[in-house]
């Protein structure tokens, strides 16, 4: 692979190798598929239709994602070990999230809605740690907020999905209705 450095629209990519920038190509595209079906499945109303649609896009092509990520990781190791790292946790909380899905329990709904979230999180940290540094305003910031930034951020509104969930809220109000049916009722002693 070559050593030198390829600008594209003020973004440095360290090579020239064409076959490299093919796979960055790929990368890119992928990634913003991830950004946008990510942000669609969180604005759909929940339930069959749109939501699943975009969740399903957003899981396939963060799968593609990460091999891509993969790849251009171990070309470049040293410098972007990391990246596959980041990567491989937002495949893999993503992949639990997919997977708690499937069970229909009020605590695998809390799973996919906390991991889904975070593998977002975690696909929004890996972009701004990679390219944060070339980014108008995020250039400014220190390095540090790269890594930290986005789960400042995306935490407290992981949390708010969560506690705003209908299904969840309608499955806490009966607990505790059920909670406190049980405190406030005597046994009957004959």
């Amino acid at each position: 692979m070559d050593s030198g450095i390829t600008s594209i629209a003020g973004i440095q990519i360290p090579s020239q190798d064409p076959v490299f920038l093919a796979i960055v190509a790929i990368h890119v595209v992928l990634g913003l598929a991830c950004a946008i079906s990510g942000v669609l499945a969180m604005l759909a109303v929940k339930g069959p239709g749109r939501h699943p649609k975009a969740g399903s896009v957003y899981y396939w092509a963060l799968a593609a994602l990460f091999v891509s990520a993969t790849v251009l990781s171990v070309t470049r190791w040293a410098e972007d070990y990391h990246l596959f790292i980041l990567g491989a946790l937002a495949f893999g909380t993503a992949h639990l999230g997919r997977l708690a899905r499937r069970r229909r329990s009020v605590q695998s709904l809390r799973l996919h809605i906390a991991m889904m979230g975070c593998s977002y999180v975690l696909l929004l940290t890996a972009f701004y740690v990679d390219n944060g540094k070339q980014l108008p305003l995020w250039r400014e910031l220190p390095a540090w907020s790269y890594w930290a930034l986005p789960t400042l951020v995306g935490a407290p509104l992981v949390i708010w999905a969560i506690l705003r969930h209908p299904r969840l809220r309608v499955e806490g109000r009966a607990s505790e209705l059920l909670a406190t049916n049980r405190t406030t009722t005597t046994p009957h002693n004959p």
